[in-house]
């Protein structure tokens, strides 16, 4: 990101932000768009993300055959394609245990799908979140080989579950982990343990959602059947149908949209607007989406309620929607899901209000550790404490662990942990549960969970304080927002959106443009919803723009818009264009503001 001079003059914007922009050499734009010919806008695009010329086509035109990794470059690949091979040839029970979550629905529901198109449909043990939480467990490793299941494949979930997979073994369960959480030097008791990240792991793939692994699984595995015959008595399944769950999982995950993340994320989207998987189809429906799904669907609409199920519902929801080939059945669950999602959304405000709360009340109106917020209570319901962790990382700009206890005052606590680039939560928490200060724990650098018991809570907060101080420091020392460029509210197009497309999809790792509206008069704002505020803008000429600047109500964005009537502001945030019913509106969504000069006299 570039050092130079604040754009538009922002040395602190409302929300106390300094505006740079992400590429301050334009000439390296200029020449990156004349070298692939493309629009010097989305030459400027590619630059400011690192993008070389050499690596522009794939970047532009991500395809799986150029970048999809041979599955068996993954260590104990082999192991596993060669148990599970023997499974199918001996009609063993399989079962898959999958995380709660989006990742580990999609995951199940994918596996789920390709064993039902080759031999027939498998277990899927999804655990409760507040009875079992995460990961594998003894009991519901004994309950499954009781059933007399052979093979168990977790799936986002078993990198550190050292204890429960001893039990399993002992049960006589082989077990194959499929995970992507960063792993010990020590790997749990399995047969296979799947993982770009485990240390002893080159693979250069480790952005990689669990779904992308369970994807390379069924490659490795399809590609084995077919070698070893299995399809001269039934149809080979088209893989590649099933890539709509794995960008849902994908993005859902905010893992990197880099590399063959991106192919699976592009050719997914396009999957998914075919409308084939009744699931995910009947969920689009009651969700309201009537227009081609994006990114930005996966991420906040239709990933909201497929968590849904595992933050307040029925933990296996998920997973249920999206195997199923029933649209009644579809429907049912969807419209649950639907109404899961909402009753979610009262409980994660209330607990949020509590959390801000007790956090100010603890540091005289700020966090009172420059290097964590810590919020914790006995009545919080432990399936939005994600949710809310990742609220308050975005309003302290730091990183944030929300504990929600279990009955009892000797109790354990689950907690999740949310972090801000530059300071890697997940590295804190393994460091810790190694100290001997958690039940358990693991995460990635931008989030983590674990289970603590009550009376370790406060070394545990000192550890994490110690071990993120420098780190947390750093990030929040001089808080910038970076932006692609600064346009007037006539330059706020559709030709301008569909334009940058090219360079989509965007996500985590490949962030999407962010523009600053110069110079917008503020023609109106309220109020709606869930304390967003929405703006009708206007541009010299006339030109309006809709705005809305999301769960800004009660901060320092929210009360200058709402009061600023009448007042030119420069605007930072996201366009998105609004293709329902045959429109193409074109929407700020406000990240970001900043009083403008008023217009000078002519």
């Amino acid at each position: 990101m570039s050092d130079g001079a604040a754009m538009l003059g922002v040395e602190r914007s409302l929300l106390g932000k300094r505006w740079r922009a992400r590429l301050d050499d334009s000439f390296a734009g200029l020449s990156l768009a004349q070298a692939v010919e493309v629009p010097e806008l989305v030459g400027r695009v590619l630059a400011a993300r690192g993008i070389a010329a050499e690596e522009a086509p794939d970047y532009l035109d991500p395809t799986l055959r150029r970048l999809l990794p041979d599955p068996l470059h993954l260590l104990d690949m082999e192991a596993a394609i060669a148990r599970l091979a023997r499974a199918l040839e001996a009609g063993e029970k399989i079962a898959i245990f999958g995380d709660y979550d989006v990742d580990g629905a999609t995951s199940a529901a994918l596996l789920s799908r390709f064993f039902e198109a080759v031999a027939g449909p498998p277990t899927i043990y999804i655990p409760d979140r507040l009875r079992e939480g995460y990961g594998p467990n003894a009991t519901a490793m004994r309950m499954l080989a009781a059933q007399d299941v052979r093979v168990v494949i977790t799936v986002d979930c078993g990198i550190s579950a050292f204890d429960a997979l001893e039990d399993a073994a002992n049960a006589g369960l082989d077990v194959i982990v499929v995970d992507h959480h960063v792993a010990e030097a020590r790997l749990p008791q399995a047969c296979a343990v799947i993982d770009p990240n485990r240390l002893d792991d080159a693979s250069p793939h480790r952005q990689l959602a669990a779904v992308g692994v369970a994807f390379l699984l069924v490659v490795g595995l399809n590609r084995h059947l077919r070698e070893a015959g299995w399809y001269r008595e039934c149809e080979e399944p088209d893989l590649l149908q099933w890539l709509d769950l794995v960008a849902l999982g994908t993005v859902c995950d905010v893992v990197p949209l880099t590399g063959v993340n991106r192919a699976f994320v592009r050719q997914g989207l396009t999957m998914m607007r075919q409308r084939r998987n009744a699931g995910l189809r009947a969920l689009s429906d009651v969700s309201g989406l009537e227009e081609p799904p994006g990114v930005y669907h996966l991420g906040f609409t239709l990933g909201p309620r497929v968590n849904a199920g595992g933050r307040v519902g029925e933990a296996s929801l998920g997973a249920r929607l999206l195997t199923t080939e029933d649209d009644d059945s579809a429907r049912e669950i969807a419209s649950h899901l639907d109404s899961l999602n909402r009753e979610r959304q009262q409980i994660e405000q209330a607990v949020l209000e509590e959390a801000i709360e007790q956090v100010e009340m603890a540091g005289d109106g700020a966090p009172a550790s420059a290097s964590l917020v810590l919020a914790h209570d006995e009545r919080w319901h432990a399936g939005v404490i994600g949710i809310v962790a990742s609220r308050l990382k975005e309003r302290y700009n730091r990183p944030a662990v929300v504990v929600a206890w279990e009955d009892g005052a000797d109790g354990v606590g689950k907690a999740s942990c949310r972090s801000v680039p530059g300071v890697d939560i997940g590295a804190a928490i393994t460091a810790a549960r190694q100290a001997g200060l958690l039940v358990n724990g693991g995460g990635h650098p931008m989030a983590a969970g674990f289970t603590v018991e009550k009376a370790k809570l406060s070394p545990l907060g000192d550890f994490l304080r110690n071990r993120l101080e420098v780190d947390a420091d750093e990030a929040a020392r001089v808080p910038t927002l970076g932006l692609d460029g600064a346009l007037g509210v006539e330059g706020a197009t559709a030709d301008l959106l569909e334009m940058l497309e090219s360079a989509g999809p965007y996500g985590a790792g490949n962030p999407e443009p962010r523009f600053a509206i110069a110079s917008a008069q503020l023609l109106r704002a309220d109020i709606v919803g869930r304390g967003h505020v929405r703006c009708q803008l206007a541009g010299r000429s006339g030109r309006r723009l809709k705005g809305i600047a999301f769960r800004a109500a009660d901060n320092a964005l929210g009360h200058a818009l709402l009061a600023g009537a009448g007042h030119p502001f420069h605007l930072a945030g996201r366009l998105r264009l609004d293709r329902r019913r045959g429109t193409r509106a074109v929407e700020l969504h406000i990240d970001d503001g900043a009083p403008a000069p008023p217009p000078s006299s002519p």
